[in-house]
């Protein structure tokens, strides 16, 4: 059984809607990026899959195919990998290596084959829904310091979320931490 694992950037106040500009926030110097760069690799390790809402989806595919000149790995590796979006009303991904999903059902599906870990990012409405399902295994949550009060927040109000339990924080050079919680 493979790991669904939801990676999120998210503010101090647990905010990751990203329109205001904080993301860069501690990334202005390219040594402040080398180690958590360095970090995302070793993540893309040890995943083969990528699940995404179609709003991300949407928004990854208008982007990432047309970079021809990233030094980072990210555009081949995500053309090399499998991609899964959950829609209802998609049809065609037209993104190599893509596959479109019709709900939380084929979602443990995938969770049941076999390979690495699967990561979701982004795609907030998607994550509410997979936390509330019951079907994250691991939050790997990169901490910015930066408070906004207001925006889309990871965790959904009212939403019941098991109790969790630390198995890595590790802090960058930007001021950025990461934090991974498993289910306790």
């Amino acid at each position: 059984m493979r790991d669904l694992v939801v990676t999120e950037n998210v503010t101090l106040d647990g905010v990751i809607d990203a329109t205001e500009g904080w993301f860069t926030v501690g990334n202005d110097a390219v040594d402040d990026e080398a180690d958590i760069l360095a970090e995302l690799m070793d993540h893309t390790a040890a995943c083969d899959a990528v699940l995404f809402g179609r709003v991300t989806f949407e928004d990854m595919r208008g982007y990432w195919p047309q970079q021809t000149d990233d030094q980072t790995g990210i555009t081949d590796d995500l053309d090399q990998m499998a991609k899964y979006v959950v829609s209802r009303s998609m049809d065609e991904p037209g993104w190599r290596n893509s596959t479109v999903l019709r709900g939380l059902d084929e979602v443990r599906a995938l969770k049941d084959q076999p390979g690495k870990d699967i990561v979701c990012t982004g795609s907030i409405g998607l994550v509410h829904q997979l936390v509330e399902a019951g079907l994250v295994d691991e939050y790997r949550l990169f901490v910015y310091p930066v408070v906004l009060g207001r925006g889309a927040r990871l965790f959904a109000e009212g939403a019941r979320i098991p109790a969790l339990r630390l198995v890595e924080s590790k802090p960058f050079r930007s001021g950025v931490v990461l934090l991974r919680y498993r289910p306790a």
